[in-house]
């Protein structure tokens, strides 16, 4: 067992969501934003390609949820005009 390229993007997904959640908590963004929800969906899809290698059941549903549930506030803010 290595290090490979794809925990390095799985890993960085994992600080995005994490920190884009840390951002939410101080008050730094706001969740009805585009840029929220779009930062936790390429996190969540970094974390599904690290998954594509090491696959693991639960986290892979995880990272869909989360990914759809993202993509729908970036359609929910762009069509209550919030970016």
């Amino acid at each position: 067992m290595g290090y490979h390229w794809h925990d390095l993007v799985g890993n960085t997904g994992v600080a995005m969501i994490i920190g884009t959640y840390l951002l939410l908590q101080m008050g730094k963004v706001h969740a009805q934003t585009v840029s929220y929800s779009l930062a936790n969906a390429l996190g969540a899809g970094m974390v599904m390609l690290s998954l594509v290698f090491d696959f693991n059941l639960s986290a892979f549903v995880v990272e869909c949820f989360w990914t759809g549930i993202s993509i729908f506030g970036m359609i929910r803010a762009v069509c209550i005009g919030k970016r």
